[in-house]
């Protein structure tokens, strides 16, 4: 295991008792947005036995650090709290996912390929946003808010990932619905978060190398 890899398993572990604690303090429907966002902002991290959250973290973190490179850690970091906090309340909060654009674009810039990377995000924010305008039952702002994350990362490593990464959260969604369906444990009009596929879509296109 080279040095970057171990820096991105030992990251992924480490964050990984953050964002249990930090999904704890977020709400299905939040009274006052502000004092969720400091409440589960500022917590100390939980480490429990067993570790699933952390070994989760450090398998997509070094994976993707792997294959992609040590620019993409930042946005693995945030894309799995992201990915645990919105299947845990079908929320995608603002208040993590703004702010991670102009960090992301801070980190990715040694790709020397931010341009392309800026470029990607707008694209992937149009088209989301175009399906959520013609059906917004089935998808939130906040997933269309995410797609420009998404975008910017997976197009800087090529648009051919960008296309992987795009493809990849709606074919693991459908894969999803369609296991509800099969195992009846939800029916057509079942609704169920969709930016851990997104995310884990984009994670599979990151680790199809640079």
């Amino acid at each position: 295991m080279g040095p970057v890899v171990l820096v991105g398993v030992v990251a992924g572990l480490l964050w990984g008792g953050y964002v249990r604690a930090m999904a704890a303090g977020f709400e299905v429907e939040p009274v006052d947005r502000v004092a969720e966002a400091r409440r589960a902002l500022l917590r100390w991290p939980r480490y429990r036995w067993p570790p699933y959250h952390e070994v989760a973290c450090a398998l997509v973190c070094g994976l993707v650090v792997w294959r992609a490179g040590l620019p993409y850690l930042f946005f693995t970091l945030v894309g799995t709290a992201l990915a645990v906090i919105d299947w845990r309340t079908t929320r995608l909060p603002d208040v993590l996912t703004l702010p991670a654009y102009p960090v992301l674009a801070l980190t990715l810039l040694p790709t020397g390929e931010l341009a392309r990377g800026v470029a990607g995000g707008v694209a992937l924010v149009f088209l989301y946003g175009v399906l959520w305008f013609i059906k917004p039952s089935d998808m939130g702002l906040g997933d269309v808010k995410l797609a420009g994350l998404i975008g910017m990362a997976a197009a800087t490593l090529g648009w051919e990932h960008w296309v992987a990464a795009a493809l990849g959260g709606q074919l693991l969604g459908a894969a999803y619905a369609v296991w509800l369906l099969a195992t009846k444990r939800g029916g057509r009009d079942t609704q169920f978060p969709f930016g851990p596929f997104m995310l884990f879509g984009a994670f599979g296109a990151l680790c199809l190398g640079s």
